[in-house]
């Protein structure tokens, strides 16, 4: 029997390897280009507006950590300036911190550019019409993901930082953080809510492939609750039951948010038969 030859439009085993391998590098390149903008810069410049500015992790750090100060001035009844919670008995804590929340930075800031590596990675694959897609799937996987940060960094860290600080509270417990600690903490959320965001995303382009309806989505929503509750718990950060209901409310959402993305995405027209 013979062996079937490689269509000439379609890419073949190897040369899709190729491909991700160069999708792969031009992504890593972005990254380390905004890695050293982010860890590095104004990179020791001393003339012109930039003079005396201090490196751009020191202000990402400040950034970092305003979400939880504030909750905790909030619970204090002091002002921020007032609060020192900071410690470290590791001298390459924070070394390793900046630099790993520099490196965070980075991949959030290259966004835009690792999901369009990744629409061109695909692209091969797609029917003409679905090539259209390129700048509307980078913007809304970009817009989605950066929007649940967003929302985690101005909202949901909120919500953690005052929970888990009046707990520690109530215990009478005086605060003494390590600085990789609460980067787990703060990073978790953040990365994790960009995910969660996604979901309406992934939601649109399965509807249009015909892999998912609207219909199918709601014939099994007890299910999908189900997987909801038990990611939440598993996902979350804490042990506090009042989060994982948080994040569980968060996730209902944007199911049935997807739900009406699924019905809008999902094709008027039957298949055409091969």
């Amino acid at each position: 029997m013979a062996i079937p030859e490689t269509p000439p439009n379609q890419m073949s085993f190897w040369e899709h390897l190729q491909e991700l391998r160069v999708r792969l590098t031009r992504a890593i390149i972005a990254v380390v280009v905004a890695f050293a903008v982010t860890y590095s810069f104004p990179f020791g410049l001393s003339l012109g507006p930039l003079k005396g500015m201090p490196p751009l992790r020191f202000l990402l750090w400040h950034w970092a950590q305003l979400p939880f100060l504030q909750s905790m001035a909030r619970q204090m009844g002091k002002p921020m300036v007032e609060l020192q919670p900071w410690a470290f008995t590791d001298l390459t804590e924070p070394f390793f911190s900046l630099m790993r929340l520099s490196f965070w930075a980075a991949i959030f800031i290259s966004t835009p550019f690792i999901f369009y590596q990744l629409w061109a990675f695909i692209r091969p694959g797609l029917h003409e019409r679905e090539r259209r897609y390129v700048i509307p799937f980078v913007l809304v996987t970009s817009g989605m993901f950066l929007a649940g940060a967003v929302f985690a960094y101005f909202q949901a860290f909120k919500f953690l930082g005052d929970i888990l600080f009046v707990e520690a509270k109530a215990a009478g417990l005086r605060a003494n953080l390590h600085i990789d600690a609460y980067l787990d903490l703060f990073l978790y959320t953040l990365l994790i809510m960009g995910v969660m965001f996604e979901l309406p995303v992934l939601t649109f382009f399965l509807a249009r492939f015909r892999i998912l309806t609207a219909r199918w989505m709601i014939k099994y929503w007890r299910h999908a609750s189900i997987l909801i509750i038990i990611a939440s718990a598993f996902l979350t950060p804490g042990d506090v039951v009042v989060t994982t209901v948080f994040f569980c409310a968060i996730l209902f959402t944007l199911y049935f948010v997807s739900v009406l993305v699924a019905w809008a995405a999902e094709p008027r027209k039957p298949r055409e038969e091969a």
